[in-house]
């Protein structure tokens, strides 16, 4: 294993250089608190748009999606947009509510995103995705790091890694404090691996500056491994920690050069998940909490020896006590 160390973004000192990535409609309020107190030395909340920002959370209701406490930070929150002046005012907004980073998205494949010239479109406009970066940095305090998300270009081209290096560069040059970068292009959106090679080049490019890698992340091995072999500074988990927050715990292990904890008992897995449960109540309020844990229940299932049954069981409950009749029957003491 690496001889790794605590991660640095500008002023923030993270002990732990293992992240939880944002994550569209999953890294709300209650998975960050888990991640964290399961181990994640970082979290990202899921992207929110630039006009959703400057305009929708003016709302009492629309405002858990902003929602950050104390007992997550540092936690940082993820703006993807088109326009280069809604990204400044957006930013501010998300700082006056508490996060502590303002991460820039230019890398979400989703063909509607793309459509709407969003997230990894802007790796085909350097020119625009260094103005956005520019004027957020001009107008967030100094001490607030701003990051940026990239994938490794739109495609495979030439001129798309032309295009990626100058974003790269331009954006360090503008005062980022990290960048992390996807091993997939646009393109490949998730089929086919993601190039740990690339990841290996960018970051011997990048000298000192703070590289964290992202892409086929599924275990604590995955996460160390990356780093070992890319020399990335830190790695972000994305779809590996949704439904389980333990690959967190388990890296931190590995991290300190412990064995590998065994996998969560269902006994511990239904305790995380009651705990996940009670956070998305207070976030969401005992009638809307349903609907974001039902989705949270199908992925934990994955962990379940019997996933089918429980994953059919959490899609088909409909309210609180459903889902809590979910746990009392598949992950009763006597399962354990």
């Amino acid at each position: 294993m690496p001889i790794l160390t605590p991660l640095r973004i500008g002023p923030l000192t993270i002990d732990f250089p293992v992240v939880q990535a944002a994550l569209s409609g999953y890294s709300d309020w209650p998975m960050r608190v888990i991640a964290r107190r399961l181990g994640a030395g970082y979290t990202l909340g899921e992207v929110l748009l630039d006009a959703f920002i400057l305009n929708v959370t003016k709302g009492r209701k629309a405002k858990r999606f902003i929602r950050v406490t104390d007992d997550e930070r540092p936690c940082g929150a993820q703006l993807m947009g088109a326009e280069p002046e809604q990204f400044a005012p957006a930013a501010i907004k998300l700082l006056e509510a508490g996060f502590d980073a303002v991460d820039l998205n230019f890398g979400c494949p989703v063909k509607k995103v793309l459509g709407r010239c969003r997230g990894g479109y802007l790796l085909s406009q350097p020119q625009t995705a260094l103005e956005i970066v520019a004027r957020v940095r001009e107008a967030t305090p100094p001490a607030v790091p701003v990051t940026v998300k990239m994938r490794r270009g739109m495609d495979d081209s030439p001129e798309s890694l032309e295009n990626f290096y100058t974003i790269f560069d331009g954006a360090f040059a503008l005062g980022v404090a990290a960048i992390t970068v996807h091993g997939r292009t646009v393109r490949q959106r998730y089929e086919g691996p993601s190039s740990w090679s690339f990841l290996r080049e960018v970051k011997r490019h990048a000298g000192d500056r703070v590289v964290l890698g992202s892409g086929d992340l599924f275990s604590a091995e995955d996460c160390l491994r990356m780093m070992s072999e890319t020399g990335v500074d830190g790695v972000t988990v994305a779809r590996g920690a949704i439904g389980n927050p333990w690959i967190f715990r388990e890296a931190r292990a590995l991290w300190a050069n412990l064995p590998l904890p065994p996998p969560p008992s269902l006994a511990e897995q239904r305790a995380v998940m009651e705990e996940h449960y009670a956070l998305a109540e207070e976030a969401y309020g005992s009638r809307r909490s349903v609907g974001p844990m039902k989705k949270f229940g199908i992925k934990y299932s994955r962990l379940h020896p019997e996933e089918g049954q429980v994953r059919a069981a959490f899609f088909a409950a409909r309210d609180a006590e459903e889902w809590r009749q979910v746990l009392r029957r598949w992950y009763g003491g006597e399962r354990t």
